[in-house]
């Protein structure tokens, strides 16, 4: 007679070793997740169902998807989405995978943008759109405009505008334009908050990044070369031009870079706040016109 059909649990506890061979960091957690999404099932469904016997197709499609995770693609891409700011947005390789530390600057620029009259947010490297979508999601009165030299991210941040649609007003789409462009290059006007997670991992150190960011996404936003502080540089000497009277620009930062990038600013004339991210770490640099430091 054919074999019982291995258990949920069985299914986990061989994933996680397979999984845990490869080095991935979070072996039983990563197992868990592409488990669920395989079988469609929530976290409690899943517990309740450890001892029943997978179904065939649940095995197969998990199977698949442990392949592509024991290749080291991040978990994100193999599901297709991750959750940023208590929303979901599409993930995939055209664009830098949000960090939970990344919501910092939305906090930031939340606080400083207040909520009940029209304001302008800018959005340099846009990306998946995470950071802009979000601050408009929260301020319904908030223009944006996202800029980014990647075609493909710009697409993924339009899929990502279309699949919050419905859940913001006004709707998104009307309050927000996406535009090619090499950072500040063609922009006009001015902005009550620049948003910025530019790359800043110097090149000898995205060598040794671990195979999920160094294989799987794209080299142009982990790195901008051999300097991780050139794009501060490159930004720092013309943001002030951009800023409306008591506007601010939020750049995030390494976990060891915040000071550096804060010195960039300064040196370029303007004012500058490190703030820390909901772990402590200093990771967002808040920069202003001098004459409109506080606040």
């Amino acid at each position: 007679m054919p074999d019982r059909a291995a258990s949920f649990e069985r299914l986990l506890h061989e994933a996680g070793a397979r999984l845990a061979a490869v080095g991935a960091p979070d072996p039983q957690r990563d197992a868990r997740w592409l488990l669920r999404e395989a079988a469609g099932l929530s976290a409690a469904a899943l517990g309740a169902a450890l001892k029943d016997p997978a179904p065939e197709a649940v095995a197969a499609r998990f199977e698949a998807m442990l392949r592509r995770r024991c290749a080291r693609e991040p978990v994100s891409h193999i599901l297709g989405w991750r959750d940023f700011y208590s929303r979901r947005f599409r993930i995939d390789g055209r664009a830098l995978d949000p960090r939970p530390e990344s919501e910092s600057v939305v906090e930031a620029a939340l606080e400083a943008l207040p909520s009940d009259r029209p304001v302008a947010v800018l959005d340099l490297g846009v990306g998946s759109g995470c950071l802009l979508l979000s601050v408009l999601a929260e301020r319904p009165l908030a223009q944006g405009l996202g800029v980014d030299v990647s075609e493909a991210a710009l697409a993924l941040a339009a899929q990502n505008a279309l699949m919050l649609e419905q859940s913001a007003a006004p709707p998104l789409r009307a309050r927000l334009e996406l535009r090619r462009g090499d950072w500040l290059e063609g922009v006009e006007g001015a902005f009550d908050a620049i948003l910025c997670n530019p790359p800043y991992i110097a090149l000898d150190d995205w060598a040794r990044l671990a195979p999920e960011p160094r294989l799987f996404e794209p080299k142009a936003a982990l790195t901008p070369g051999p300097d991780g502080l050139a794009v501060y540089r490159r930004l720092a000497p013309r943001v002030a031009a951009h800023l409306a009277p008591a506007g601010a620009a939020f750049f995030e930062t390494g976990f060891d870079q915040a000071d550096q990038v804060a010195l960039v600013f300064t040196g370029a004339g303007l004012a500058a706040e490190v703030i820390a991210d909901l772990g402590g770490a200093p990771r967002v640099v808040k920069a202003r016109r001098v004459g409109n430091a506080a606040g």
